[in-house]
């Protein structure tokens, strides 16, 4: 079996290198914009705006159409909302008088009184 000996290592072995990040800036022929994004020199500046996302359409937007799937979504919601507080309300007077019945108490139910 061999025995494994120590390599013994040089001097230029050992030299530790200084590595610099890649920064745009300093680089020539780049600069950098407002945003902070990195750009050629002579490249020309891309507008700020949301236009090179858009796609042509076909036909142009109906507003009204848009318009009443809106209003008949709210008042969707709204019914619903009116629902869901009538069930709540509902439900706690029922609660309320079993309680009171399990209780065993007479007087539980609600009269209500004819107007005159």
């Amino acid at each position: 079996m061999k025995t494994q000996r120590p390599i013994v290592a040089e001097e230029e072995e050992h030299r530790v290198l200084q590595f610099r990040p890649r920064n745009p800036a300093l680089v020539p022929g780049w600069r950098r914009d407002l945003n902070g994004s990195a750009q050629r020199a002579d490249a020309q500046p891309e507008p700020n705006d949301l236009s090179r996302y858009e796609r042509p359409r076909e036909a142009p937007d109906d507003f009204r159409h848009r318009m009443l799937a809106n209003i008949a979504a709210f008042a969707f919601t709204v019914a619903l909302t009116a629902i869901g507080i009538w069930l709540a309300m509902s439900i706690a007077d029922l609660r309320r008088t079993q309680d009171c019945v399990l209780l065993g108490r007479r007087d539980c139910v609600r009269i209500t009184a004819p107007s005159i």
